[in-house]
């Protein structure tokens, strides 16, 4: 959609981020138990403990930091017990929102989840009925800002690490790729000291939808906002142009 820069929401979240990297840290640092558990610890081998890591060095979790977490999660498989939920269903306005967690008790996630829905006057719905509006894909935003690597480089070393699709904004470098390709389309860019403002497997709304009245936006940012206190919670995913 005109308008839309998911450069500038990404920024944005980061730098709510930032100001709770104890959180974050946790969140990845439990994405990186249950990895290990479902994949083992090598992330040759598992390419969801690939996309981790490349996500927990993009929000600048140290080496050894992460380094103590697959140790840790590879010598204690059997005590992670966290599970993966996925809820869906609609924000204000018919908003599409996909909430994904990890928790050791789904009847109080479910709970939690659902009271934040009705807060801000949505609903949750059922499986399926919005995550099709959404492609799984893996992406890279690199600020221009930070970039010394001229853009044809950079497309070149991305396109040649297998990614899909190179797209040149305003503000930003937008490199998208399959999830099974994401690590080491991630590895080029490390391998070229590219600074990014985000690296990780999401999903990309297919199309956004503009919010213009402040009662409809004010209630999805207050659930919003409930979701990112919920410590079961990992991902939120809105097809909201902010």
């Amino acid at each position: 959609m005109s308008g839309h820069s998911k450069f500038a929401n990404i920024k944005h979240k980061k730098e709510k981020n930032d100001a709770a990297k104890g959180k974050i840290f946790t969140i990845i640092g439990r994405e990186i138990a249950v990895a290990v558990k479902e994949g083992g610890p090598d992330p040759a081998n598992n390419s969801r403990l690939a996309a981790v890591i490349a996500k927990a060095k993009a929000n600048n979790m140290p080496n050894d930091t992460i380094d103590r977490g697959i140790k840790k999660a590879a010598g204690d498989a059997n005590n992670v017990n966290y599970e993966r939920v996925t809820y869906e269903g609609y924000g204000p306005k018919g908003i599409a929102i996909i909430v994904e967690a990890l928790t050791d008790n789904k009847n109080r996630t479910a709970a939690n989840v659902r009271s934040a829905f009705t807060k801000g006057g949505g609903s949750i719905g059922t499986q399926g009925c919005v995550s099709f509006m959404f492609d799984t894909k893996g992406q890279i935003i690199v600020a221009k800002e930070d970039c010394e690597v001229d853009a044809d480089t950079l497309m070149e070393k991305a396109l040649d690490a297998g990614a899909d699709d190179f797209v040149e904004e305003e503000d930003s470098y937008e490199i998208l790729t399959d999830p099974e390709i994401f690590a080491q389309v991630a590895t080029a860019m490390e391998e070229l000291k590219v600074p990014v403002v985000s690296s990780e497997v999401t999903m990309i709304p297919q199309n956004y939808v503009e919010l213009n009245d402040d009662e409809s936006i004010k209630n999805l940012q207050k659930t919003l906002d409930l979701l990112d206190d919920d410590d079961d919670v990992q991902s939120v995913y809105t097809n909201w142009d902010e």
